[in-house]
């Protein structure tokens, strides 16, 4: 199959930079990183991608087999890397994706070679001395909601994800987003996000790794940014002056700069 007409893959940029793959969340797409691509382009090449089931990625790809678990994506993102025969590329996640980028270094090390997590959650249930920011019978109920009226949760879930309420128009193009995704595809990709736990995965890392969290997130709440901090060897942890689930849209100034300075000194 053509990984490029699969993944909707995008290339644009510095042909001569370092390669920076931005991958989005779940019920995104790729137009989600546009404030963030601007900053990049001069210095880098920049690589965006739609996940099967999301933006305009080619929707007869779609296995739920495949994409009931997290290795199931991290596999596209392999293959996206090894299409374009990336070396030692940047992998910028957005939440559920920062965790795909986990797994995707594991199995194709030579081709990440440095992780920025964008507020990022190993675990959204709460475990025994670990704060995920949701009960199981919390997730339970957003799961049921979301697969008997998934436009319904969209319009619902969106604002509160989003954050910034004074800015009501973020929350209208997220909750766009969502619904601009096929029910049934969003329904696999949502039990594999919140379902999912991937703690262990981060012992393991040993790539240079930027984590970014906001001041305050419904979805992954201080105290999973400091977790990932701790478990991942050597991180750095930078939590930006920005409220939200997405702060790439909610206060991009902040995160360029956050993503542009640790770019910068891998060189």
């Amino acid at each position: 199959m053509d990984i490029v007409r699969r993944n909707n893959v995008t290339v644009t940029g510095n042909p001569e930079g370092r390669t920076v793959v931005l991958a989005h969340g779940f019920g995104c797409d790729q137009n989600m990183w546009r404030l963030t691509v601007p900053a990049l382009v001069r210095d880098y090449r920049v690589v965006l991608f739609d996940y099967v089931g999301s933006g305009r990625s080619d929707p007869a790809a779609f296995s739920e087999d495949r994409y009931s678990a997290l290795d199931g994506y991290a596999r596209d993102v392999v293959e996206v890397c090894e299409a374009l025969d990336l070396r030692d590329a940047v992998f910028v996640g957005h939440s559920v994706s920062a965790m795909i980028g986990v797994l995707a270094v594991g199995m194709a090390p030579e081709r990440i070679g440095a992780l920025v997590m964008v507020a990022p959650s190993p675990r959204y249930i709460d475990a025994e001395g670990y704060r995920g920011g949701f009960s199981a019978e919390d997730i339970d109920e957003l799961l049921e909601s979301l697969e008997s009226n998934y436009l319904g949760w969209s319009a619902a879930m969106a604002p509160v994800i989003m954050g910034n309420a004074d800015r009501p128009e973020l929350g209208v193009e997220l909750k766009n987003s969502f619904c601009a995704t096929d029910p049934d595809m969003a329904r696999v990709f949502a039990r594999t996000t919140f379902l999912s736990d991937s703690r262990d995965d981060l012992k393991d890392l040993r790539v240079p790794t930027l984590v970014l969290e906001c001041t305050q997130d419904v979805i992954a709440p201080r105290e999973v940014g400091a977790f990932v901090h701790q478990a991942v060897h050597g991180s750095t942890l930078v939590t930006l002056d920005a409220t939200g689930h997405c702060p790439h849209l909610s206060a991009p100034e902040a995160t360029n700069q956050a993503i542009t300075e640790f770019l910068a000194a891998l060189r």
